[in-house]
């Protein structure tokens, strides 16, 4: 009989956060992938629990699947687990969750901390509705193409940012979405938590010297209904787009524009077009 996969969440700092059922699954299953064998393990030895560990990361993801999953269906139960946080969430454990979907094999969350709904709930900015967007790229292409899809996005938006990166982030948001309001949450459950709450214009002119250590969290403001002096429908950002093609725009040229005029979605335009 097949085994489970339990998706368990570890603290992102303060291990008080470690919920009593999270122990109890990790002292029931048969072994545990871990991000980082060497940070579990310090998870392990604080709650006294002895249990045997694969590796399990981004650059052995795939080989290390099949392997947990064959381990798995030959009736093994397995924990995943990632240094910090929910496994899974911008993280390879995605990929395994995908695989056990393919294969059959059950999977169980057991939730714990996240640093994103953590963030987000300290921000002071508006949480009904809201989109994670990751880490940036360091590719400046795709950067910039990311960034510029966001322009329009009225719901509140969060990114992971280590700090080297800091600096650059802190200019492109202000670059890309002019002064908004911008929470920067650092060191979440640790002792050197904070919540700084500014804008992106004050950010980029006194925080990207390097100074700011830790952990990080950008929480950003969406754009406001406001901006737009009229309510747009879908219907018409499409119709403004096909008379833009009939002047003799590209497709891809006409949605951007269509888009940039009624705050909706340039893919979502384009895929009405066509």
């Amino acid at each position: 009989m097949s085994g489970i996969l339990y998706v368990t969440g570890t603290p992102i700092g303060n291990l008080g956060d470690f919920s009593p059922r999270a122990a109890e699954t990790l002292e029931s299953v048969d072994f545990i992938a871990a991000e980082d064998t060497r940070v579990t393990l310090k998870l392990l030895n604080h709650f006294g629990i002895k249990k045997p560990m694969v590796s399990y990361f981004e650059h052995n993801k795939r080989e290390r699947g099949e392997i947990i999953c064959n381990r798995i269906e030959q009736g093994e139960n397995c924990a995943i687990v990632t240094d910090a946080g929910m496994p899974c969430i911008s993280d390879p454990g995605e990929d395994l969750i995908k695989l056990c979907e393919e294969r059959g094999i059950k999977t169980v969350v057991i939730p714990g901390p996240s640093a994103v709904i953590s963030a987000l709930a300290v921000s002071g900015l508006e949480t009904g509705r809201f989109t994670f967007e990751g880490f940036l790229s360091v590719n400046k292409k795709s950067r910039s193409e990311h960034l510029d899809s966001l322009k329009n996005e009225h719901r509140t938006m969060i990114f992971y940012e280590a700090p080297h990166k800091l600096p650059q982030t802190f200019r492109d948001l202000y670059s890309f979405f002019g002064d908004r309001k911008l929470s920067i949450v650092r060191e979440l459950t640790k002792v050197h938590e904070e919540v700084i709450r500014t804008t992106t214009k004050y950010a980029a002119e006194n925080y990207a010297d390097g100074s700011l250590k830790g952990e990080f969290v950008l929480v950003l403001e969406g754009k406001k209904q406001e901006e737009n002096s009229e309510e747009y429908t879908l219907e018409f950002a499409v119709e403004t787009a096909r008379k833009l093609i009939e002047n003799g725009a590209k497709p891809t040229e006409a949605a951007k524009e269509a888009a940039s005029i009624t705050g909706f979605k340039k893919n979502e335009i384009y895929r009405e077009l066509l």
